[in-house]
């Protein structure tokens, strides 16, 4: 093996947490090499949201906003709204709100697609080995060998001064990390995914979200409105059934005919929307149990590193699962820089990240910000004629102002912190 191969960090996974370590490595001056377990980069999935503090770390690698603009849209506003329709809380979002970034709603699929093709340009085509994933790992203390193992059952091995684990859910960096750990965490809520081209609600980039915690659709655009005034709109049909007797299909994911959920949600409809409509001009439907792992104690275990999914897989009800993952991978960049390219640089890490982002799993498995919603259906059901006397505005402020300091993307300390890489800052 050449002597410089040895340098390299190994990035387990190539979905958007390893490849914008890549970048960030490469932004750094440390050489890597991601191997993913597809065969092939697809776009697969549908709409999420990067918060404007991820849409920093994605702009300060050097993407753009004609980037972000051609694979989503800036958010404007988000808000909650009850059962009868009605608002609980809006509030604008990016640089409505007043942050220095936008926040942007992207489809994911996209999303992937454009980090991938920026790490092949910049890295070239060897920096990326499909087909393959990790599998074990052995560290010693020159850094750590990875054993591979290929599609078609064979197995090799690769050399490398860091390991980040950036392989998802079942991640199998982790579960060598933690043996230990408990199974996939699924607490009975049930997801439908899927696109419609319709006309954007209330704004033209809103995000919203409707109903109860245990009977909901959340609705935002992934897409600029077309000619025609329409947007592709990405909408999320859920709700919480007994689960008992747990996961009862074959996979976590799967496609599903509109018959098999519609029925949960013909009621709603408002004078403003129409959501059984909405969802019979939908182009596909996904089903997939709301899952996430419970924390623990630390993401190291000396020269290899969990980022991403892997470290601190997460409800989707705070959309920032993404974001996490890409300031994650901006975090371990900036510790290197200060101690190096060495297992002090993840151990900096894991005490600046392990247990605060802990805290953002439990609390979105408490709802996160639609906790809203839940105070709502407790005190009134959902139903209500004035807000003011079920949740004052006060307490809805509070409770968002919460989260989002939880979350790292509480306004004023977002826009007052300097870069987490400072321009042109290289590894020595």
């Amino acid at each position: 093996m050449n002597p410089d191969e040895t340098e390299k960090v190994i990035i387990a996974g190539g979905g958007i947490g390893g490849l914008c370590m890549a970048l960030t490595l490469h932004q750094i001056g440390v050489p890597c090499v991601i191997v993913e377990a597809s065969r092939e980069m697809r776009p697969l999935g549908v709409g999420i949201n990067i918060q404007p503090n991820a849409v920093r770390e994605l702009l300060e690698t050097g993407i753009t906003l004609s980037d972000l603009d051609a694979i989503g849209v800036p958010a404007l506003e988000w808000a909650l709204v009850g059962l009868n329709g009605k608002e609980v809380y809006a509030e604008p979002r990016g640089l409505e709100a007043g942050y220095r970034w936008p926040q942007y709603a992207v489809h994911r699929g996209q999303l992937l697609m454009m980090l991938y093709h920026k790490v092949v340009e910049r890295l070239g085509t060897d920096a990326v080995v499909l087909g393959q994933r990790i599998t074990r790992y052995q560290k010693d203390d020159a850094g750590v060998t990875a054993t591979i193992t290929s599609t078609d059952g064979s197995t090799s091995e690769i050399r490398g001064r860091l390991l980040i684990g950036a392989d998802g859910i079942h991640s199998c960096v982790r579960a060598q990390m933690h043996p230990g750990q408990p199974p996939i965490h699924w607490g009975g809520a049930v997801m439908w995914r899927g696109t419609a081209q319709v006309e954007p609600m209330r704004t033209s980039s809103s995000f919203i979200g409707l109903g109860t915690h245990q009977h909901r659709m959340v609705i935002y655009p992934i897409s600029h409105p077309a000619e025609d005034g329409t947007s592709l709109v990405n909408w999320i049909a859920e709700v919480t059934v007994d689960n008992s007797e747990g996961w009862q299909q074959d996979g976590w994911f799967r496609e599903v005919e509109l018959e098999h959920f519609i029925h949960h949600f013909e009621h709603f409809k408002y004078d403003w929307l129409d959501v059984p409509a909405m969802l019979r001009s939908a182009d596909c439907a996904y089903e997939n149990p709301m899952i996430d792992r419970d924390p623990v104690a630390t993401w190291v275990d000396g020269p290899v590193a969990l980022m991403g999914d892997a470290a601190h897989a997460m409800y989707p009800t705070g959309s920032n699962g993404a974001s996490q993952a890409i300031v994650d991978a901006r975090v371990i960049g900036a510790n290197m820089l200060a101690h190096g390219v060495s297992a002090k640089a993840l151990v900096a890490y894991d005490e600046q990240l392990c247990s605060k982002i802990s805290e953002v799993v439990l609390r979105n498995r408490g709802a996160g910000p639609f906790g809203l919603l839940n105070l709502l259906d407790e005190r009134c059901g959902g139903v209500f004629d004035d807000i003011e006397t079920v949740l004052p505005g006060e307490e809805r402020r509070e409770f968002m102002a919460r989260y989002k300091q939880a979350a790292g993307f509480a306004m004023e300390q977002l826009n007052a912190a300097p870069p987490t890489i400072p321009e042109g800052a290289v590894v020595q």
